[in-house]
């Protein structure tokens, strides 16, 4: 009850004082690279040609679908983030609305559910540059373990050390987009964008599907909120600011990949390097792998802030050991949680290549405990925000998203539905013991 209350304490104060300047480390710049990082991510480097695949031309039109859809998505956490700046993120504005249970629900499908992706960096990482410096794919785990291992290294450093690292990432990764498409333009053929419909509407709704993955990411940032100066005016901005690069470098590349490779968007796993081997033939590929590899690194610095600040969050809360809760306080770097974090992301990359798992079974975990997560994040937005306001429109849209994702999600819901129990098994053993005390 102690930490339910100072939670709720702490967000009714920033939500009392509009005026109030935060004295957070981040500014627009780096808050931008953050969000950028976070959505745009490793979704470049696979999307465009599975979605291709899945829908031919039309994929453009997914695209652009899904884009229009994480608009309201978006802005809801924007608004939440601005009104509620706390390390617990998502956890926090459900606590604040459907109570502890609920949050402590959302902070597992976070932290351990949504974890389930470090693998799929790793993984995209060590392929990437395998595939271009010619290594044999006993490489991909040396370099997918350097991937999980070096923004680890750099979050220990501080929150201010990697957000400027991540201005550097997040350029790259603009960098990357802007230059396949300038080289791929001239190669485009209007016959590959016919027929337009190959495998029917069908296909352009599965193509909207594997996109959500590329849409998501608006939740990470939400974690260090209480880092930015001026939340109120930083993260909706950035939000924007996000929301215009991703779009745009997702449908360029779409229209790119289509454009130029056709039907032999599939050839490998390494669509982009397809890509570019068409239209910079020889050191083209090399630079777009180590550029890859650069930016998956981004993604995992982008992300690995957010795992920490909720770990340490839910200690103070005490949904984890309470140990874990030093660093919690704004300003400060929580490396205990940080610590527990990075040997969960060990222990999963590890179990990924010792067991040669398919990629796509961690994909799916890792999309199912997001969707939970937007579903009870929407929920308590409706709650939280005043009625008609902008945020509450946008809550309310999102609200029948999520119904429609999850949905779609399906039987790969089994995780988080065993995290949720894990989360009233918790609820149930404190009441005991509160009740044995008593």
């Amino acid at each position: 009850m102690r930490a339910v209350t100072t939670t709720d304490n702490a967000a009714a104060t920033a939500a009392d004082a509009p005026n109030a300047q935060p004295a957070g480390r981040i500014g627009l710049a780096t808050a931008s690279a953050l969000y950028v990082a976070a959505v745009l991510g490793t979704g470049v480097l696979v999307l465009p040609g599975l979605a291709a695949d899945a829908a031919g031309p039309a994929s453009v039109l997914a695209v652009a679908a899904v884009l229009l859809l994480s608009i309201p998505l978006a802005g809801t956490f924007a608004a939440l983030a601005a009104r509620y700046p706390d390390a617990g993120g998502v956890a926090t504005f459900v606590r604040l609305a459907l109570g502890s249970t609920a949050a402590r629900a959302t902070g597992y499908w976070f932290f351990f559910g949504v974890g389930f992706g470090v693998p799929v960096l790793a993984a995209l990482g060590g392929g990437y540059l395998a595939a271009a410096l010619g290594l044999g794919p006993s490489a991909v785990p040396v370099i997918g373990f350097a991937v999980v291992l070096v923004p680890l290294a750099l979050n220990f450093l501080g929150l201010k050390v990697s957000g400027r690292v991540q201005l550097v990432f997040s350029a790259l990764l603009v960098v990357v987009v802007v230059g396949v498409v300038a080289t791929a333009l001239p190669s485009v053929s209007a016959r590959h964008f016919t027929p337009f419909l190959p495998h029917g509407w069908g296909g352009v709704g599965l193509a909207v599907s594997l996109f959500v993955w590329a849409f998501a990411g608006w939740e990470a940032v939400t974690h260090i909120a209480g880092e930015f100066r001026n939340p109120r005016r930083t993260i909706p901005l950035a939000t924007a600011i996000a929301i215009a690069v991703v779009g745009i470098a997702y449908l360029a590349l779409q229209f790119v990949t289509v454009g130029v490779l056709g039907a032999t968007t599939t050839a490998s796993s390494v669509p982009l390097i397809d890509l570019v081997a068409v239209t910079l033939p020889g050191f083209g590929p090399i630079v777009v792998a180590v550029i890859a590899a650069v930016v998956v690194i981004g993604v995992a610095n982008a992300y690995y802030p957010a795992f920490a600040n909720l770990g340490a969050s839910l200690g103070r809360d005490g949904d984890l050991p309470r140990w874990f809760a030093n660093g919690a306080e704004s300003g400060a770097v929580p490396r205990r949680a940080l610590g527990w974090f990075g040997i969960q992301s060990v222990v999963y990359t590890t179990v990924f290549f010792v067991f040669h798992l398919d990629l796509q079974t961690f994909i799916l975990i890792h999309i199912s405990s997001l969707v939970a997560v937007y579903a009870l994040g929407m929920v308590s937005a409706v709650k939280l925000l005043k009625v008609g306001s902008a945020g509450w429109v946008m809550a309310v849209l999102s609200v029948v998203l999520m119904v429609a994702l999850l949905v779609l999600t399906g039987w790969h819901l089994v995780v988080p539905a065993v995290l949720a129990l894990v989360a009233v098994a918790v609820t149930v053993i404190r009441k005991a013991r509160a009740r044995a005390r008593s």
